[in-house]
């Protein structure tokens, strides 16, 4: 501000010295020091008038903006008149937005901390239960259970076990990773859904043995071509169908609908199972979210299946919708696009 006084002060007395001239050239024949007094002082406070008003108001309405900016971590100019800029309506409107933008970078930036924390606590937690189970049967055989043939076994198996969990959930950790910053490309190509749909029974087939569940087929063709990533897409439906058979209730039955449209074809995984709660929909295709964890965590699995399966196909210009009814089934669909000629494709 000692700057801009200065300023004031040395405009206010050009204009002064300016006037006195003009009154001395025009032919006053004297100009007394009360009169140049009173110009001085009258330039002085008209050009203080307009630089408070127009200027220093808006310079310490900015200054206080960006100090409460600074500190806050949220910060809305609209909520008072305070801080608007009377000055200049187009500041304003550039102060506003400058302010909406942070605003939103700032929760931003909150929603990715917060999402960090809550990754590094599930990737922990996650790792530690496969970890120590294998250690605590590893250190019980060094302790001398070794000695006992069937004790050796049985400890391996389940350490071997949890071993297999552990290198799945790093598996599905880089897979996840690699997708999210496209360091895995999508090979499209065209192959028969159909016939996809029947090798993912025949590996699933001992699984639904195991719980006498049904797996059915429905299409209205023996062959639907798709151009889609071959090796994704067959990721995706045995991903959906072993959770369709996981969480079925006994002697249910899985359904994998195929639905002929102008343009696409329609993949419908249908169940019989336990269905989802409408609390939980909106948050089931997050990394580690479980409906039930102790549940869950007993019937196996990364917690990552299903982020997995929204990330590819959102690679494939697809969404994954489900639907479901508590206690009576859930449903998962999506689109891949079909060809209608494939003679014409090669």
């Amino acid at each position: 501000m000692k700057d801009f006084r200065l300023v004031i002060l040395g405009t206010s007395g050009f204009i002064t010295l300016t006037t006195s001239l003009l009154l001395y050239f025009s032919g006053t024949d004297e100009i007394s020091t009360l009169s140049v007094a009173i110009i001085f002082f009258v330039s002085l406070g008209s050009i203080w008038v307009v630089f408070k008003y127009f200027v220093a108001n808006d310079m310490d309405n900015i200054r206080y903006t960006v100090k409460q900016m600074s500190r806050k971590s949220s910060f809305n100019l609209s909520k008072t008149r305070k801080y608007y800029f009377k000055g200049n309506k187009q500041l304003d409107r550039t102060i506003q937005d400058i302010s909406g933008s942070m605003n939103e970078k700032i929760q931003e930036y909150k929603r990715m901390a917060d999402f960090r924390k809550d990754f590094i606590a599930n990737v922990s937690h996650e790792l530690k239960t496969p970890i120590f189970s294998a250690q605590g049967f590893v250190h019980t055989l060094l302790d001398g259970a070794v000695k006992d043939k069937q004790v050796r076994t049985r400890f391996l198996k389940k350490a071997a076990k949890s071993l297999d969990g552990l290198d799945m959930l790093v598996q599905d950790l880089l897979t996840l990773s690699q997708i999210e910053i496209g360091e895995i490309r999508m090979h499209f190509e065209y192959f028969d859904i159909h016939r996809m749909c029947l090798d993912v029974f025949d590996q699933l087939e001992s699984n639904a043995e195991k719980k006498n569940v049904k797996l059915e087929l429905i299409s209205p063709k023996r062959q639907l071509i798709v151009y889609a990533d071959f090796k994704r897409i067959h990721q995706v439906i045995s991903n959906l169908i072993q959770n369709a058979i996981k969480y079925n209730n006994d002697d249910g039955w899985v359904q994998v609908r195929l639905e002929e449209e102008s343009s696409n074809v329609l993949i419908r995984i249908v169940d019989s199972g336990e269905g989802i709660g409408e609390d939980h929909l909106s948050r089931i295709f997050e990394r580690f979210y479980r409906i039930e964890k102790s549940r869950n965590r007993a019937k196996g699995g990364t917690g990552l299946g299903l982020s997995i399966v929204k990330h590819v196909l959102e690679g494939h210009n697809s969404n994954v919708l489900v639907e479901s009814i508590l206690n009576e089934g859930t449903s998962f669909s999506f689109r891949l696009p079909k060809v209608k000629d494939l003679k014409s494709k090669g």
